[in-house]
């Protein structure tokens, strides 16, 4: 599984000129499924995620995490980060999760993070999505998570 993280003062996700999913201060998440993923790297992701130190402290120190700051969580069905982009000019998607899988998963995510007790919009797995977002620093994360 493969989360961009990207610390940001605002996000929202807009599918068929409808706001499905905003958030002020906070984390959006675009996360790709790829094939053999499972439940447990999930909830793995997720904890990186929710416990990466990416916001300042008082002294402008990356020591805060997204939890410790309560801020909130956009998350955003993105397949396409799960593209082997190795040869050629086209990109393949061997590598990501079947529809049903990646979606089962995806959901599996977003309960999990319904969890925390922090706040968590999503955007619309499948649907053509735009995202707007303002990243603060910019600061931005690639977590990838497997069997291993």
């Amino acid at each position: 599984m493969i989360a961009l993280l990207q610390r940001v003062s605002s996000s929202r996700v807009i599918v068929s000129d409808e706001v499905i999913g905003n958030i002020d201060a906070g984390v959006m998440a675009l996360i790709a499924v790829e094939s053999g993923d499972t439940e447990a790297i999930a909830a793995k992701i997720l904890q990186k995620i929710s416990r990466y130190r990416m916001f300042s402290d008082e002294n402008g120190k990356m020591n805060l995490s997204l939890l410790d700051t309560g801020g909130a969580m956009l998350l955003v069905p993105q397949f396409t980060l799960a593209a082997d982009t190795g040869r050629g000019l086209r990109p393949s998607f061997s590598k990501g999760a079947s529809p049903a899988e990646g979606r089962l998963l995806f959901d599996t995510l977003v309960g999990l993070a319904g969890e925390l007790g922090c706040r968590v919009q999503t955007g619309q797995f499948g649907a053509d999505m735009q995202v707007e977002l303002v990243n603060d620093g910019p600061v931005t994360f690639w977590l990838q998570e497997s069997q291993t």
